[in-house]
């Protein structure tokens, strides 16, 4: 029955990568996450499109807040970098000021205005726009293969879930994308509704990740699935990290690269091939294997002064293809 179940699982995951763009002429499908670009000035959704057109990626996971607008969400106070600023600070307990205190308090009220807001508006989206935007990248030669909206959170309704599946199916992605919550209960929920809507649901770790992370997740539901993130993973000083991906490739939808120190070096994000990841080795181990999961490129160091986050997640893609071209 362990083996039937286990080729029934791999067998979806492949079908769900069948539905996907094909691999880039690298041997592998290079993506990008669309969080690289939060830096930028400007993160409406047709901006986006065109930093991702600039950085010569073909493939992308798109976060929410790069797609929703476009369907007509409601504008988050998070939208603005010094409002954002302020209430990250806030999250980490650090010290605000008596003026960032008092502003803090007034963009919880807002943020709280806004929550109300996006609910009455799923209630009645219209999926058509999602489908519009899908067809405005292909149009433009990229495909959408994963989506992370902010809706598969333990206090989210099913109803919340299923309008974020169903937003990443108009928009050709085959699998969503959230944070392991480290909660049995909930991995199960999550992958009886991923199941009941035709969508894989990919849980993405940090510095928690270990070689068995996943395996409830993966025991509950043919539905739920790995976004290993393999700079954390290398962080964690996990031992022989290679061997995540050969023992369960079949069960990865996608893959989050960075380079990243160990914890013992310091833990820092840095450029690409500066850092202890051994990018070239995953890179050839997925191209050799013929391992279909897209490797999505997620830009975390600091840039550059005189650059932006456009040319350093061009500079990483540049990287990968002088290690993969022919």
């Amino acid at each position: 029955m362990k083996q039937l179940y286990a080729i029934a699982k791999a067998l979806l995951v492949v079908l769900a990568s069948c539905t996907s763009a094909p691999s880039d002429d690298l041997g592998v499908t290079i993506g990008v996450q669309t969080y690289s670009f939060r830096t930028q000035d400007d993160e409406s959704p047709l901006a986006i499109l065109d930093y991702i057109k600039a950085t010569g990626i073909k493939h992308v996971e798109l976060m929410g807040n790069h797609a929703e607008p476009f369907a007509g969400a409601p504008t988050s106070p998070m939208d603005d970098p010094a409002k954002r600023a302020i209430l990250i600070k806030q999250w980490r307990q650090q010290e605000l000021t008596e003026e960032e205190a008092e502003l803090a308090v007034l963009l919880r009220a807002e943020v709280a205005q806004f929550s109300a807001a996006m609910a009455q508006w799923r209630s009645e989206v219209d999926y058509s726009k999602f489908e519009e935007l899908r067809d405005l990248y292909a149009a433009n030669g990229i495909s959408i293969y994963a989506f992370k909206p902010s809706v598969f959170g333990k206090d989210n309704t099913d109803d919340d879930i299923r309008y974020g599946m169903r937003a990443a199916k108009a928009l050709g992605a085959n699998h969503v994308t959230v944070e392991h919550p480290e909660d049995d209960e909930h991995t199960a929920r999550l992958g009886k509704i991923a199941e009941e809507e035709g969508i894989l649901m990919a849980y993405h770790g940090h510095m928690q990740q270990t070689p068995t992370l996943w395996d409830t997740a993966l025991t509950q539901s043919n539905s739920n699935s790995m976004n290993l993130d393999f700079g954390h993973y290398i962080a964690a000083e996990n031992e022989n990290p290679l061997q995540i991906i050969k023992d369960k490739h079949a069960s990865i939808s996608s893959m989050h690269l960075k380079d990243r120190q160990k914890q013992s070096n310091g833990g820092g994000n840095l450029m690409w091939g500066t850092g202890d990841t051994p990018i070239a080795e995953v890179l050839t181990l997925i191209r050799d294997n013929g391992y279909t999961f897209p490797i999505t490129v997620e830009l975390e160091y600091e840039i550059p002064e005189g650059s932006d986050a456009v040319q350093e997640v061009k500079r990483s893609y540049e990287y990968i293809k002088n290690i993969l071209k022919p």
